[in-house]
């Protein structure tokens, strides 16, 4: 069950007596308990019968005795129990997950990690009146469809690219990401969002920043390459090494899938490379014939280095620029 099948269930009256939303990925953990928060109760209804407490504050028995009090000039209690994981008697709320009571929904956000299904507590988690949502991290390559999706949903315009820039800059955060797409939904209304505004909005260079670096290295331009490569060495705050270290890698295992699909069709490397629409196809095909598999291999091996040299392994002195520098040199040497 997703987080929007459970949003849609509440709405049409189907609420279930408890909620366990647990995962690497706190956003739709937060999606859900903020939707039941906000709406399952009526605002008159809320303060003497909606309850939020935090797991390093209370224990077991607290969210039991909150839950078995009957409603007062409501259909239901509600009880929402946030970082579950901090909470040491988690598991003695194993047997109420067996057995809950029916005028009260109990929502348990055990946010970052998995519940444990060895425990009392997990093993109760399945009872056939618990909902549970577990919410897992995307992979980077569902990220810019995942993009694409969120801004159709809060009515932005984007376009593929928009959608990458901001899948890549910002990382594997969805929440973040969700952030950025409000401040934009704000300044752009309802026109098609360009790049040089995600730019803008998301304090990024239009002319030095990883993705133009990308598409110089794939296209072996020399001295574009060592022109953005030069400024993010001298701008590390605004350019990390690990951050494009990360994004080049990401690049480059797609270049080396790229080469070795000599006979796909683009609609077949689209979806190979879990790419929304073919408008980066062209990219990859020119950056694969342009280094060959064993050079990109070579290449993946070289990120990897210069990754662990940027945290110090390897290397004493982890200085961004001369990093920047040796990966250029690498890749276009």
């Amino acid at each position: 069950m997703t987080a929007q099948d459970i949003i849609q269930q509440i709405k049409k009256g189907q609420v279930a007596p408890v909620y366990i939303l647990h995962g690497e990925e706190a956003f739709y953990i937060d999606q859900v308990s903020d939707y039941i928060e906000k709406h399952l109760l009526d605002e008159s209804a809320k303060a003497f019968n909606q309850i939020v407490v935090y797991g390093k504050e209370v224990d077991a028995r607290t969210i039991i005795d909150e839950a078995r009090q009957y409603p007062m000039m409501a259909e239901r209690r509600l009880v929402i129990l946030k970082e579950a994981a901090d909470m040491k008697s988690i598991n003695d709320l194993a047997d109420y997950l067996k057995k809950p009571v029916p005028h009260s929904t109990v929502v348990i956000c055990h946010k970052y990690k998995k519940v444990d299904k060895r425990t009392a507590f997990g093993k109760a988690c399945d009872g056939k009146e618990v909902v549970n949502l577990e919410s897992k991290k995307l992979y980077d390559n569902q990220l810019p469809n995942w993009v694409l999706a969120r801004g159709k949903e809060t009515g932005i315009k984007l376009d593929e690219k928009g959608a990458n820039m901001l899948a890549e800059f910002l990382g594997n955060d969805l929440s973040k990401i969700d952030n950025e797409l409000s401040k934009i939904k704000l300044n752009a209304g309802d026109k098609l969002v360009t790049i040089e505004e995600i730019q803008d909005l998301v304090g990024m260079s239009k002319e030095f920043n990883i993705f133009e670096l990308q598409t110089a290295l794939a296209s072996k331009d020399h001295y574009k390459s060592w022109l953005i490569a030069n400024y993010m060495a001298e701008n590390p705050k605004a350019s990390p090494i690990q951050m494009a270290v990360s994004s080049l890698y990401n690049y480059f295992v797609k270049v080396l899938t790229t080469t070795q699909k000599t006979n796909a069709s683009d609609a077949e490397l689209q979806k190979d490379l879990g790419l929304g629409s073919p408008f980066f196809v062209r990219e990859y095909k020119m950056a694969a014939k342009n280094f060959g598999e064993e050079k990109t291999r070579a290449i993946l091996v070289k990120l990897m280095e210069i990754d662990l040299k940027s945290k110090g392994v390897l290397n004493r002195h982890a200085d961004d620029g001369p990093l920047y520098k040796d990966l250029v040199r690498f890749v276009l040497g």
